[in-house]
């Protein structure tokens, strides 16, 4: 009992795993009628949470964990940086102070619908948001904070990051359960590919022509579905031109200035078809290249990469670089698209063609059997799938009505 009448009541919890001090459980108790009542069940509480092991074994703070969970769990580099990013941008500023034991459901409600109104998390409060953090000089670029929500998406990106590093503590018995099992993110965004039309596709495709080797790269983008990194990987020993397969089992990655090869996104290696056409203009593009490389007194190797910059074809291009042409290039042609709706519009092509979701799956390297695949096209499943029921009654007979006049 303090001087004033106050009952703190303190209870021993066990070594604290990560500071490897001792960890107690403490509640107060007001002085007044019926303190030693509620001391002696604030007690009976405590207890019953230590031998139950309901307690939370630490004082840990969200950084804590965030920093020890990043420093033992493996993940792709790629997958890391965007992690860290959205944990450093959003997640620290706003939670990272907390003790694990002060996390509950309502808290990480708050902290989502927060995010999901402004993703500086204003509050209301206005301010200039300046051009720099840097000692400078306002200009035009200096504005007054307007309020932009972060996507539906994004915020559940950070709702499984938590929920991943939550669930390491709880296996690490740092706290006895995960609130993020409890808190509800923002629903799963509708899947709007919006891929290029035909004309515009075609538009894409003739404007690229006029540099060879880079119409090559985006018709082999339009005609497999293929990823940018995994383009940007291809090398003259992926390719069979004489049975019209293209294998793809690695991918460039590119964060910033620094690019690696790894694996494809999802880890596998497939083989996809190339039709004669495809084909052809494969064929003229190594001989390309061989020409070059005899120019140079060499020969075209089968480690070369099949799209690159250097003489012997010997380095990769840059993802990125990809992208900042293609984006130039749509821009000028008055094209509202971006390179990765190439891979949309291979998806809707060969679904409207009547292709089953599998193989579109397959040729895209989506995982899950073609669940994804169906998810993110549906709207073109469902189209194909009428004009397929259609195209079936037109080859039926057609039967009498009863009722129907003249019978």
């Amino acid at each position: 009992m303090l001087p004033s009448g106050t009952r703190r009541i303190r209870v021993y919890a066990g070594i604290d795993p990560l500071t490897g001090k001792r960890n107690y459980l403490t509640e107060t108790i007001p002085a007044g009628r019926g303190a030693d009542a509620a001391a002696e069940e604030a007690l009976t509480r405590l207890l019953n949470q230590v031998n139950e092991r309901r307690h939370p074994r630490t004082k840990a703070t969200v950084n804590q964990l965030l920093d020890r969970w990043l420093g033992v769990v493996k993940l792709e580099e790629t997958t890391r940086r965007g992690y860290v990013s959205k944990l450093d941008r959003h997640v620290r500023p706003a939670l990272g102070q907390l003790q694990l034991g002060q996390l509950d459901p309502e808290t990480l409600d708050s902290f989502y619908a927060t995010l999901s109104r402004c993703r500086t998390r204003c509050n209301g409060r206005k301010f200039t948001e300046h051009r720099t953090t840097t000692g400078h000089d306002c200009d035009e670029r200096c504005k007054p904070h307007l309020c932009k929500p972060l996507s539906d998406s994004t915020v559940r990106q950070i709702h499984w990051i938590l929920r991943g590093a939550l669930g390491r503590a709880v296996r690490w018995r740092w706290i006895p359960l995960n609130p993020l099992d409890q808190a509800i993110p923002p629903a799963q965004p509708r899947p709007n590919p919006r891929p290029p039309s035909p004309e515009d596709a075609g538009r894409i495709l003739e404007s690229a022509a006029t540099d060879p080797d880079w119409g090559t790269l985006l018709w082999l983008a339009v005609t497999t579905g293929a990823r940018r990194g995994e383009l940007c990987a291809v090398r003259w020993a992926d390719i069979d031109l004489d049975h019209g397969v293209l294998t793809l089992s690695r991918s460039i990655a590119q964060v910033g200035g620094k690019c690696w090869e790894k694996d494809t996104k999802t880890h596998q290696q497939r083989r996809i078809a190339l039709d004669e056409e495809t084909v052809a203009i494969l064929r003229t593009h190594r001989k390309r290249w061989q020409e070059r490389a005899l120019a140079l007194g060499s020969r075209l190797r089968p480690t070369a990469y099949v799209f690159s910059l250097a003489p012997d074809a010997s380095t990769h291009l840059r993802p990125d670089s990809v992208t900042q042409r293609y984006d130039r290039m749509a821009t000028k042609l008055g094209i509202q698209t971006s390179l990765h709706k190439l891979r949309h519009y291979s998806a809707t092509e060969l679904i409207a063609a009547g292709v089953d979701i599998r193989t579109v799956a397959g040729r895209l390297g989506h995982g899950g059997g073609g669940a994804t695949t169906l998810r993110v096209y549906s709207a073109w499943v469902a189209e194909s799938d009428q004009r397929a029921a259609a195209s079936l009654a037109a080859r039926l007979p057609q039967l009498p009505r009863p009722g129907a006049s003249g019978s």
